[in-house]
């Protein structure tokens, strides 16, 4: 396992509703080490989606201390999250988010122009081999399984070579045989590719498979 690339201390993001204040995390302090496979898990409302999109630079946090691959972004404004977030952080929600009207590996060139990446179409292929879609290159998205337009997302996240893959709720919207699937292709990425992977699950079968649970709940860790 290589050095920490994620730090946070007293992290907390509060959302204020009317007169109340809503703590969606609230006092998180961890470290998340390069390499790590890492499972948040915890009730719907527990903070994980949140606390992934604090990690991923995708909200800025109300107070407390958050550090990515070394830069305090704490006070960080959104120009800077962004040049972060590009080129260092792959995205997998639990919405497949696949342009209907694009084939496959059109949907994933679109990921490499709104990060400004050069294309390379035979790279772009091999990533489909690698995630089992080497046969469904120019097909469209209403023409492949759940499971399979999840792996596009995957090679979509992939596409822009991320050293930290960030997946809320990835097999939310797959029955069990593809959720097994996704799971394996998540762990073969880590294993063999020494990805960092920080996921979201309430499925306690398949975030036993991490290598570390962080259990959650209103916001804390439990």
């Amino acid at each position: 396992m290589g050095q920490a690339i994620i730090k946070t201390e007293g992290l907390t993001k509060t959302y204020t509703r009317g007169s109340e204040k809503i703590h969606a995390v609230d006092n998180v302090s961890l470290e998340i080490n390069e390499g790590a496979f890492l499972a948040l898990m915890g009730p719907s409302g527990s903070g994980k989606t949140t606390l992934l999109d604090l990690i991923g630079c995708l909200d800025s946090i109300t107070s407390g201390k958050l550090e990515v691959f070394g830069h305090d972004v704490s006070r960080a404004k959104e120009s800077a999250l962004t040049k972060l977030r590009r080129g260092k952080i792959g995205f997998i929600f639990q919405e497949f988010l696949l342009i209907p009207s694009l084939t496959v590996i059109e949907n994933i060139e679109l990921s490499l122009y709104f990060a400004r990446l050069p294309q390379d179409k035979k790279r772009l292929q091999g990533l489909l081999i690698k995630v089992g879609l080497g046969h469904r290159v120019n097909h469209l998205p209403k023409q492949l399984s759940g499971g399979e337009r999840q792996r596009v997302a995957v090679a979509r996240a992939l596409a822009v070579s991320p050293k930290l893959l960030i997946a809320d709720e990835p097999t939310g919207n797959l029955d069990t045989k593809n959720s097994g699937e996704i799971f394996s292709l998540f762990r073969k990425l880590n294993k063999e590719d020494g990805l960092t992977i920080i996921l979201a699950t309430h499925n306690p079968a398949l975030g036993s498979q991490a290598d570390r649970i962080i259990n959650l709940r209103d916001g804390k860790i439990v």
